[in-house]
């Protein structure tokens, strides 16, 4: 009897291990992939929509234009995984055999309980959210004036909210709109924990877009008006954009296999295996075993990843050891509207962080290279001027 691999989840982890284990297996088992969207979206362009909405056509690549015609796409969200009975339980009722499974389902947006922060906040995860902050952005500006500006504030200083704000002040000066941009961490510095070089680059960026930035208080409670900071400090917000952190999908929350007990990522050995051997995971969904850290939730990777992992399912239905992945960081690339810093990148060796246009060049290839890696570069040449 043929084996059945099914694949949760359509963004990198998973539109990367599909393609990787159609190289692999060649027909030798029946693939069925499982999405809530037709669509793979190259999620870290995704902020490009909020000031051009237009991008969405070149950042979402359909499903069928990814996969092989012999494996099979189901759109339907996941609610349940039986790892006994070995059956994925979705929403719409229906339910999916596997005699392997491949978890990649993602994450979802941490709040950490601070009061009102889920009700009255925007996050970034998905193209929705993108073309929701657009929307509310366009909207606090045309009810603004120069005298009295909408006020929008960013959450959370990382990756995501960096480039956000940065694509807030792109569609601000683009369309000379009364926007005030406050971008709040709660630690010391934007950027968190990584080279002083490269954070310094982003902070003189974001501030040469006039991005209001504070650091050093966390967000303790929100309103419909305000964003209290620590104890006694508070901002006025009319968009509200949320990116502070990551956290398990509902999904894989009662999956019985070992899991991170706050956030309900699952742990995986270097081989993407769980607790359970024919279960797998990768991605923002899993925690990869690296050493004393695991591998970083980045879309980076995901990509390294799933190279690997689709060979991996291969041997295992081929009773062959498993290689074990180890995660190579080639290094950051950050947009700010449409200018980009880029910090420790291999393919430049001499150079420790820069900017101009060899960065945003590098920039638009990363994500030209993910498309035509899953399509082809015909689709990546078309998506190349927006990226």
């Amino acid at each position: 009897m043929t084996e059945q691999v099914v694949v949760l989840g359509s963004g990198y982890a998973g539109a990367g291990a599909v393609r990787s284990l159609e190289d692999e297996l060649d027909g030798e088992a029946d693939i069925r992939w499982i999405s809530d969207t037709e669509y793979h979206l190259v999620l870290h362009e995704s902020h490009r929509c909020i000031s051009d909405p237009n991008v969405a056509d070149k950042i979402t690549i359909p499903i069928e234009d990814i996969k092989s015609p012999r494996t099979e796409f189901r759109q339907g969200t996941a609610e349940d995984i039986d790892v006994e009975d070995r059956t994925v339980h979705l929403e719409d009722g229906s339910e999916h055999d596997y005699d392997y499974l491949l978890v990649a389902v993602g994450s979802q947006t941490a709040f950490f309980g601070i009061d009102g922060l889920e009700e009255y906040a925007h996050t970034l995860k998905g193209l929705d959210d993108a073309m929701a902050i657009h929307d509310d952005i366009k909207e606090a500006a045309r009810e603004a004036t120069q005298s009295d500006p909408a006020q929008v504030v960013v959450g959370g200083a990382g990756l995501s909210g960096i480039q956000t704000a940065g694509e807030i002040a792109e569609y601000r000066d683009e369309h000379n709109a009364p926007i005030d941009i406050h971008l709040v961490e709660g630690l010391d510095e934007i950027f968190p924990g990584n080279d002083e070089s490269i954070q310094q680059a982003l902070r003189s960026r974001l501030e040469a877009r006039d991005v209001n930035i504070l650091t050093g208080d966390f967000i303790s409670e929100v309103d419909e008006e305000r964003a209290h900071l620590g104890e006694d400090d508070e901002l006025e917000h009319d968009v509200l954009i949320w990116t502070g952190g990551i956290t398990g999908q509902d999904t894989v929350g009662d999956v019985d296999v070992e899991k991170d007990d706050r956030n309900h990522r699952l742990n995986t050995g270097q081989t993407f295996q769980t607790s359970n051997e024919r279960v797998f995971a990768l991605g923002d969904c899993a925690l990869i075993e690296q050493g004393e850290d695991p591998a970083p939730p980045t879309a980076q990777a995901a990509w390294q990843a799933a190279e690997v992992v689709g060979e991996n399912i291969a041997r295992t239905i081929h009773n062959r050891p498993l290689k074990e992945w180890t995660y190579d960081d080639k290094g950051t690339v950050i947009s700010v509207g449409e200018a980009a810093v880029a910090h420790d990148v291999s393919l430049f060796p001499f150079l420790d962080t820069f900017g101009g246009f060899p960065a945003k060049t590098l920039k638009k290839a990363i994500a030209a290279r993910w498309i035509a890696s899953i399509t082809g570069v015909g689709t990546a040449m078309k998506a190349w001027p927006d990226m």
